[in-house]
């Protein structure tokens, strides 16, 4: 299999540089995903990159991942707090998960700290802005 790291975003992340840029911040989702092909080709893995706002989508999407990716970057926006579509879809497909947020959830409403996604990721990495891209892309292909 090749080195490929796909790396997925969720509702509202299309919005990143306008939607509440005092929290978010100012860098926008192409802003992301340059830094995620450059940190890719710094580490020589392929990068996947998308971004959907309707469920079934993104479930099709993680489904995708099995048997060809070597490594999935999950940023689940509100569904990691929702989901367990979702989380069933990232458990059958045998890939290392790495969650991803660009704000400390911890930090923000009681109802964001819970993740249906944590307990079955490798790591997740919070509140770096979308630097916590990078450094996910960093460590799983360091796992590849």
């Amino acid at each position: 299999m090749q080195r490929k790291i796909v790396v997925l975003n969720g509702c509202n992340l299309n919005l990143l540089g306008t939607r509440e840029p005092e929290t978010y911040g100012r860098d926008t989702l192409a802003d992301v995903e340059a830094l995620c092909h450059k940190t890719g080709k710094e580490c020589n893995v392929e990068i996947a990159f998308f971004q959907t706002n309707h469920e079934g989508e993104m479930i099709e999407r993680i489904q995708s991942c099995r048997g060809d990716a070597s490594a999935l970057v999950l940023n689940a926006a509100a569904w990691t707090h929702t989901s367990v579509a979702i989380r069933d879809a990232v458990t059958a497909i045998n890939v290392p998960l790495y969650e991803v947020h660009i704000t400390n959830v911890h930090r923000r409403d009681a109802f964001r700290h819970h993740s249906f996604l944590s307990d079955i990721s490798v790591g997740v990495i919070c509140g770096f802005g979308i630097q916590g891209y990078e450094y996910a892309i960093r460590k799983a292909a360091l796992s590849l």
